[in-house]
């Protein structure tokens, strides 16, 4: 009975003080139609004087267009002028889409103090409609028509005559079958049979344990030993390197690739200046040491004056003529011998590269946990086991790496596709993992939280024994099958460049959530994720290449911190051409640079077979391109006064003259 109840509450704590609780949960808790946005979102409304001017010329001056789930949010967009223009300071309840009023905004609406019955705060609903207008444009649910960066990715997609002529040949490149039928039945074999073969071997598997709650642990790898004779080659090779400064390696790579052709006018003109390749080899240093003009400038060299230096960075450094430019160091590497004993290129890894941007910019995002609150910008690269990679992709630092994994593999700028793909956890989601394994990818992210990870399964009756609990979600074959076509025309759309891979990863989520298709391309992920996950726990030698081609990435992020040096190694590009210029003569000249050591290392090794010092093909394969030591990034000085000093004092300056130091 209820005072049964009483009484054993009563024996724990007494009634009034269990009220006095109550009271102050109720204080702190705040109202039920409250939320943690509300003190923020009321702030906002303070600031409507800011949106009220260009409020109405927004809908006027760009055409939006919506999909269904965004029709609600933009027809209420475009009748705010309308509830609050021609001076009126009162809007009647039954004038808004209440459907919009979620969380906070809903007290803040229609609730607010000294509203009249009947009327809302139109300057909140104004705000709550534009924070839902900005969340429906982040996922092109509404979309600004013809445009190339906001536009509607749902009408990129193949469709009709197009969809029809490309399907039979995109289907053909990927290995995928018009009806998944029996192709998810191999995968529902391929993963039972996987589970059991795996579950088979854990007696003798001591570097895997379940804990109480059965999530998975595997134990660290232990550390690969090094042999004698490998310390010692790679302290005779390293010796042996040339010293260099950095301009001298852009010239001689230059004079073996003859990636300077690469650089061409944007005007179409075949005649080439004299000496391009020195103002094309200065630029790039200024660039990527990120130094600016300045120490690059020498009036007594026509090919280093400032009107030259800024005529060619205008007209020739381009990020399609550094791609191209790019091409020839990838082909230059792939014959190098020891770049042979490296790889074939079959294993690439994709990771991003964050840059501090202390300038105001739209580029760029706030990433708390590195960067406090400074702007943050990412660059997207990929380096497989012949190093040279892309010359760099331009990311606003806040969005998960995932998004731009497709977008990087497929921007190649030349060089053997890799079969398998090594990430990190950032850039791993379910959604991922299918569209790349439909790519004809085999992914290979770290999975640095591997006991939080669902495993999946197809047989829900199965018994796995120790992984019964770990592979507690199940995957739905049904919905994939339902969506196949869909599955089949999206992903050919991302391998024609019919739609980039990030704008239709954004369109199969909304508020972290996925799209029925979403969800379907998801389950499709989870196959092959468990597969993945499985391998790791039974083959130390794959979780071994793993973690080497992860290696293999940080020592070239390592090698990129190391020439991006300048103004503290921050970026300073407002406008998204200019970072992903500047982070293209970064990787350019970051590939140059693997690409000189490279030879040199092969030319060392060959030096000392032909001296009679053994030298193991495995010992090679562990060298590495991005040591540093012997190429000097830092400039040099000079201590020689100049002959006009004999006069006194230097000559001043014209002050009509441009400044140098404001340059690039």
């Amino acid at each position: 009975s209820l005072a049964q109840v009483w009484a054993e509450i009563e024996a724990v704590v007494p009634r009034a003080e269990l009220a006095e609780a109550l009271v102050a949960v109720v204080e702190l808790a705040g109202p039920l139609d409250s939320d943690a946005d509300e003190a923020w979102r009321a702030e906002l409304v303070k600031r409507f004087v800011t949106v009220r001017p260009f409020l109405p010329l927004l809908c006027e001056v760009i055409r939006f267009g919506a999909a269904p789930e965004g029709r609600q949010v933009l027809a209420a967009l475009r009748d705010l002028p309308r509830l609050w223009g021609g001076g009126r300071n009162k809007v009647a309840r039954s004038e808004i889409d209440e459907q919009l009023l979620i969380g906070s905004w809903r007290r803040l609406v229609l609730h607010a103090p000294e509203l009249e019955p009947g009327t809302i705060d139109w300057r909140a609903y104004t705000f709550c409609v534009l924070e839902q207008f900005h969340r429906c444009l982040r996922r092109r649910d509404i979309f600004a028509v013809n445009s190339s960066k906001w536009g509607d990715p749902r009408a990129k997609l193949l469709a009709g005559s197009a969809w029809t002529t490309a399907k039979p040949v995109v289907l053909s490149s990927l290995g995928l079958p018009p009806d998944p039928n029996e192709h998810l039945d191999e995968c529902a074999e391929l993963l039972d049979a996987t589970f059991r073969e795996v579950t088979a071997g854990l007696p003798e598997n001591t570097a895997v344990r379940f804990d109480e709650d059965g999530r998975l642990h595997l134990s660290a790898l232990p550390a690969e030993a090094e042999p004698p004779s490998l310390a010692n080659l790679r302290a005779l090779t390293n010796r042996m390197l040339p010293r260099v400064d950095l301009p001298e390696v852009l010239l001689e790579v230059f004079s073996w690739t003859g990636a300077d052709q690469a650089f061409t006018s944007i005007t179409g003109g075949e005649a080439r200046l004299a000496d391009l390749h020195i103002t094309i080899a200065a630029l790039l240093v200024s660039e990527s040491c990120n130094i600016g003009w300045t120490p690059v400038i020498k009036h007594s060299v026509p090919a280093l004056t400032r009107d030259r230096l800024a005529h060619v960075d205008a007209t020739y450094l381009r990020m399609d003529t550094l791609k191209a430019a790019n091409t020839f160091l990838i082909e230059h590497q792939a014959r190098i011998g020891l770049a042979q004993v490296w790889g074939g290129g079959h294993v690439a890894s994709v990771d991003g590269m964050r840059f501090v941007v202390p300038v105001r910019t739209t580029n760029a995002g706030h990433n708390p946990p590195n960067w406090g609150r400074k702007g943050d910008a990412t660059g997207g690269k990929w380096a497989n086991k012949k190093p040279p990679g892309l010359p760099g992709r331009g990311v606003a630092g806040t969005p998960r790496d995932s998004l731009h994994v497709l977008d990087v593999l497929y921007d190649r700028d030349g060089g053997q596709k890799p079969q398998m793909i090594v990430t990190d956890t950032a850039s791993y989601s379910d959604i991922v993992f299918g569209l790349l394994t439909l790519a004809g990818y085999t992914y290979a992210p770290q999975l640095a939280d591997l006991p939080d990870q669902k495993l999946w399964r197809i047989d829900t009756r199965a018994d796995y024994g120790p992984f019964t609990t770990a592979a507690r979600g199940r995957i739905d074959l049904d919905r994939i099958r339902r969506h196949w076509e869909d599955i089949l025309r999206v992903v050919a759309s991302i391998h024609t460049g019919a739609v980039r891979a990030h704008d239709v990863i954004r369109m199969l989520s909304r508020d972290g959530h996925p799209t029925p298709l979403g969800e379907a391309i998801a389950h499709y992920g989870r196959i092959h994720k468990t597969l993945h996950v499985l391998r790791m726990v039974d083959d130390t030698g794959y979780r071994r290449d793993i973690k080497a081609q992860a290696n293999l990435q940080e020592g070239r992020h390592a090698l990129a911190r190391r020439i991006f040096h300048g103004q503290r190694g921050e970026l300073r590009q407002r406008y998204y051409e200019g970072m992903e210029d500047q982070l293209g003569a970064l990787g350019l000249v970051l590939n140059a640079i693997v690409l000189f050591t490279t030879r040199y290392l092969d030319a060392a090794i060959t030096e000392l077979r032909a001296g009679g010092y053994e030298v193991h093909d495995e010992d090679a394969a562990r060298l590495s391109p991005f040591v540093r030591h012997h190429i000097n990034m830092l400039g040099r000085y000079s201590f020689l006064l100049p002959a006009d000093l004999a006069q006194g004092l230097r000559p001043l300056r014209d002050p009509s003259e441009p400044d140098e130091d404001n340059e690039r």
